[in-house]
């Protein structure tokens, strides 16, 4: 009997012994797992499974939209849910287009832009987004550059009733482009449009989508492209620290004849960023590098071998990526450098106005609108437009020296008119602003 309860004391004593020993493993594990969540950041076992809902909630949530104000900001166009890649005016000065790579193309009503609210109406780009936009010449129809397809579709705008509808076109146009496409542009004759790719080649079409000629640019890249608003001229710029100027060529039927070498921006020490034409193609700004941008005018006989000739030179910050946009009537530059903004009068190169921060990514394309304004520049998923304060001065100048020199009652009476309705409008502005 007393064995037996020896050994029941014994067996008891194990099992306790066996238990205590196992509870403290498991609090010694329990501590060092704290330990190592602890060491990585995170907080305690117990408290991971609310952190992964927080997260989740996060994600579901939208990213917030980049703040911007500035007592020049005339207006703010808000439609897209992604962020905007490019931008065009019609000839017309009636319309705005975007593209967003939401898949979308948004046409504004230029003449909503200083109301409160601001419709657009919406066209889809089916199984891909369009990374540029630009209106045809007679304004009833809008080509943009696929991403993924690395090719272009055409769009019909239909108005009925006030109503615009659009509808693609049953094919988008061959693909021709060994490297993407940078850029493209209609010309105002509607004879040709132009596509770039970021290798050497400039491709020359017809309306048809087929291919009437194909420039080499011999410059390492191309980094722009553009045809000229007179529909004259297709310019390019890349690696090599000029601007090359080529004429598309027509026979008076209309028929296409050839492209050939017109003139050479040349100036420049380094590589050329972009460039951009007046309104009539007769001045040309551009910007490199080498941290300069230049004023050119290009109203030469050029056939006679008359080479373009230099008006100004200014400085700008160097920072990359930049854009480069010119003034309809070529009275002022403003150049965006990164999210930022600087706006230069053309002919003394001084700074007229800056703004820091516009968007909250790079700034992907920046324009002046045909009335002269606005400048208008896009990056996240706004639009901003900037009253052209530095236009307004600048033409008042202009005008008040063309008065001086004026002897015709008439020339000096249409001037004084001009003046007076150029400063009423700055007023009307820097009364907003104040």
């Amino acid at each position: 009997m007393v064995v037996l309860v020896a050994v029941s004391v014994l067996l008891g004593g194990l099992v306790l012994l066996i238990a205590f020993l196992f509870g403290r493993a498991r609090g010694e594990s329990q501590s060092e797992s704290t330990e190592d969540v602890k060491i990585n950041g995170q907080t305690a076992p117990e408290k991971l499974f609310p952190k992964k809902q927080k997260l989740h909630k996060l994600r579901n949530e939208k990213p917030q939209q980049h703040t911007f104000n500035h007592p020049l900001l005339a207006s703010v166009l808000k439609a897209h849910s992604g962020n905007i890649t490019c931008l065009d005016f019609s000839s017309n000065g009636k319309y705005l287009a975007t593209c967003s790579d939401d898949r979308t193309v948004r046409i504004w009503t230029t003449k909503d832009f200083l109301d409160r609210d601001h419709r657009s109406l919406r066209a889809n780009v089916e199984f891909d987004h369009a990374t540029h936009v630009r209106f045809s010449n007679d304004c009833r129809a809008f080509i943009v550059c696929l991403a993924n397809g690395e090719t272009l579709r055409m769009y019909k705008m239909t108005k009925k009733d006030d109503n615009i509808t659009f509808s693609a076109s049953p094919e988008d146009f061959p693909k021709r482009h060994k490297a993407p496409i940078i850029n493209f542009g209609v010309a105002e004759t509607g004879k040709f449009f132009m596509s770039a790719s970021s290798d050497t080649t400039i491709l020359v079409w017809n309306l048809k989508g087929e291919v009437l000629a194909s420039i080499n640019t011999n410059q390492m890249n191309n980094a722009y492209a553009a045809v000229s608003p007179c529909g004259r001229f297709v310019a390019s710029c890349g690696f090599t620290p000029d601007v090359k100027v080529w004429e598309v060529c027509f026979a008076k039927g209309g028929v296409f004849r050839e492209v050939c070498r017109a003139f050479d921006l040349k100036g420049h020490t380094a590589g050329v960023c972009g460039f951009a034409f007046s309104n009539d193609s007769s001045k040309m700004a551009t910007v490199s590098k080498d941290g300069t941008w230049k004023m050119w005018n290009t109203d030469v006989e050029y056939k006679k071998q008359q080479d373009p000739y230099l008006l100004h030179t200014g400085r700008w910050s160097g920072k990359e990526p930049c854009r480069i946009a010119l003034s309809p009537d070529a009275r002022v530059i403003a150049i965006s450098s990164a999210s930022d903004i600087t706006v230069y009068n053309a002919q003394t190169g001084e700074v007229e106005e800056e703004f820091l921060s516009v968007h909250g990514v790079v700034i992907t394309d920046l324009a002046f609108d045909t009335g002269n304004r606005f400048l208008v520049s896009t990056g996240d998923r706004a639009v901003r437009l900037f009253h052209n304060t530095a236009g307004y001065r600048a033409a008042i100048a202009d005008m008040n020296d063309m008065l001086k020199k004026a002897t015709n009652k008439g020339t000096k009476e249409r001037l004084q008119q001009q003046i007076r309705d150029a400063h009423k409008a700055l007023n009307a502005v820097m009364k907003k602003k104040n």
